[in-house]
């Protein structure tokens, strides 16, 4: 048997964080989540995530940002996805990957685009 990748879900709110896990785990991955950039940071030192998922305006409006650029300081490797209702505007004026993300998910996160983003990141 094969082991579980692990996509971890950082967001302030809790329905998000909720929603996507559900989507997430009935696909057969391990999903812990965070609701700060700060706690996200630890979590991806404890839990070696696959591919990370995080929202830019948390504890602040650049959260996601230095989240991403002080992660990929330490895992320069591993994908991580912005979640924004803001993305596909911020995307448009700002080239994404040189802050540090691989690509963009809109909210409302569309769960058939979603999976497709992931298992194709992971090559599954």
């Amino acid at each position: 048997m094969t082991e579980k990748k692990v996509i971890l879900v950082i967001d302030d709110d809790p329905d998000i964080l909720e929603a996507v896990k559900a989507i997430l785990t009935s696909e057969g991955f391990e999903v812990p989540t965070s609701t700060s950039a700060k706690q996200g940071l630890k979590f991806a030192d404890k839990t070696k995530p696959d591919v990370i998922l995080c929202d830019m305006m948390m504890e602040s409006v650049d959260a996601g940002i230095t989240f991403a650029h002080d992660f990929k300081n330490k895992y320069p490797d591993v994908p991580i996805y912005l979640m924004s209702s803001i993305g596909e505007e911020t995307a448009a004026h700002i080239e994404i990957d040189r802050l540090g993300f691989k690509g963009v998910l809109q909210k409302p996160i569309d769960p058939v685009f979603l999976i497709s983003t992931i298992k194709g990141s992971l090559k599954i």
